[in-house]
């Protein structure tokens, strides 16, 4: 199904231009969406959550230097709202969720696109009181906030093109994260209170439960999470009395890693996600390499895309029937859909769910040049078997690398637990993605069946009542 945006947006090499996505819902086509027009049942919750948002992107969190940045990304899914940033340093990923129950008189609907929360807008959102009405109108024009004091209004802005990157490594990285621990309110409330400020120095140690509370530990601890930089956190100390508990989550094996820690608030949550050090990225991180590497994965995307419609939490199986492909290569299609900012991860449903961007085929080769020059050797012929089980060679410019694998070779992803002897494992292991001679040997050696365009629109078919008269009905830009 093609899709245009209403009004045009704009890419460049720094910038994403981002106009109001049309919104394939569930009631049919939406050309020119408009989000949301009513108010707020929790009017200070929503005030200081959109303020948060704006702390969060416009803050440097290593070597912290202030910045003008506070640009949300906004998308309406039916049931919520949500509202995602990334810090100025790209360390801190935020998300504020505004569920259903939070708004009245109004319908939420269909769309994504960015608006800026300039010093107008903060200084009204900043004096709502807990009882104060707040009427909130997102749609093509912008965000405008109104209350009894008087209205602000945004103009949708330009979105930095390394968050698009920051997007997909987020969803990834949190995807492989689980719930580890939950503390009440009062546990909750605590440990925000002792949060280091913005700019204090860096402090890092293991948050655990206690019989009183919450602790932070130098050493681990039994079911303990560690937390690189606290003062990473800080942004929620203004949501600090309408906190009602938060979920911690970490890697499954209790090692130092991403964390993410989802705060519980009146009708709307506040995720706030870490990257493992202070100096990382998100957009640098390269964990989408592994789902990326498969001969099929582009066209699989562009299948699964076609039956997307705004869903907060996509059914996985459900675009296993509609698509006619297999569960993995599904999930490896929601990966580059992930990549292009197009998907998002949600912990606390333990699912995707998804989000609008203007759709860049280019993209995945020109943010992954690893995934590019894998693809030159596997085409080259330079991944061959060594005599060993387990063990490929792998010819680079003129040295040769062993690459061993230990992942069973029936999943979808052969990379995990992989080693190679060049120089980037040396020096990261597969802290920041797999390299090039790893992806090469999984797209050399990964089966991958063929799942025709007829078979998947006869899948598409059935999932209508009537029938389109010709498959042209199905066709994507």
């Amino acid at each position: 199904m093609a899709r245009g945006f209403a009004g045009e947006s704009t890419l460049s090499d720094a910038d994403l231009g981002l106009a109001l996505a049309p919104a394939l819902t569930p009631q049919g086509l939406v050309p020119v969406p408009s989000f949301f027009h009513g108010f707020a049942t929790r009017p200070q919750v929503l005030a200081r959550g959109l303020v948060t948002l704006a702390d969060v992107t416009a803050t440097r969190y290593f070597r912290p230097v202030p910045t003008n940045l506070r640009d949300p990304v906004l998308t309406a899914q039916g049931d919520r709202l949500r509202a995602e940033c990334f810090s100025a340093c790209n360390g801190v990923y935020a998300r504020l969720d505004l569920l259903g129950a939070g708004f009245d008189g109004g319908e939420i609907t269909y769309g994504t696109t960015n608006v800026d929360i300039g010093l107008s807008t903060r200084q009204a959102l900043s004096k709502v009181a807990r009882d104060q009405l707040l009427h909130l109108d997102v749609g093509l024009e912008g965000m405008t906030v109104s209350s009894m004091d008087g209205t602000a209004k945004e103009r949708p802005v330009q979105m930095p093109d390394r968050w698009v990157r920051a997007l997909g490594n987020a969803a990834e990285m949190h995807r492989g994260l689980v719930a580890r621990l939950h503390f009440d309110v009062a546990a909750a409330r605590q440990l925000v209170a002792s949060l280091p400020a913005v700019t204090s120095k860096s402090r890092s140690g293991w948050l655990a439960p206690t019989r009183t509370g919450v602790q932070l530990s130098p050493r681990p601890l039994k079911d303990s999470v560690h937390i690189e930089g606290l003062h990473r956190l800080s942004a929620a100390k203004r949501l600090l009395t309408d906190i009602k508990g938060v979920w911690v989550h970490g890697p499954a094996d209790g090692e130092p890693g991403p964390v993410l820690l989802t705060f519980e608030l009146p009708d709307a949550r506040l995720v706030l996600g870490l990257t493992p050090e202070t100096w990382r990225g998100y957009s640098g991180e390269g964990s989408l390499l592994p789902a990326l590497a498969d001969p099929n994965v582009i066209d699989d995307a562009d299948m699964v895309s076609m039956v997307l419609a705004f869903e907060p939490v996509i059914d996985v199986q459900h675009l296993v029937a509609a698509t006619a492909l297999p569960e993995d290569r599904v999930r490896s299609a929601l990966a580059v859909l992930a990549a292009s900012g197009r998907v998002g991860w949600d912990a606390h449903d333990e699912a995707y769910f998804h989000r609008e961007l203007p759709d860049d085929p280019d993209r995945v080769d020109k943010d992954n040049p690893r995934l590019v020059a894998a693809r030159k050797l596997a085409e080259s012929g330079a991944a061959r078997r060594a005599s060993e089980e387990s063990v490929w060679m792998v010819r680079s410019g003129d040295a040769d690398y062993r690459v061993r694998l230990t992942a069973d070779p029936t999943t979808p992803d052969l990379t995990r637990g992989a080693t190679c002897t060049c120089t980037w494992y040396l020096r990261h292991g597969g802290d920041r993605g797999t390299c090039k001679h790893v992806l090469a040997v999984q797209l050399v050696t990964k089966a991958s069946g063929t799942v025709t365009v007829e078979d998947t629109i006869a899948a598409l078919e059935s999932q209508f009542d009537t029938p389109p008269e010709t498959p042209a009905d199905y066709t994507h830009e």
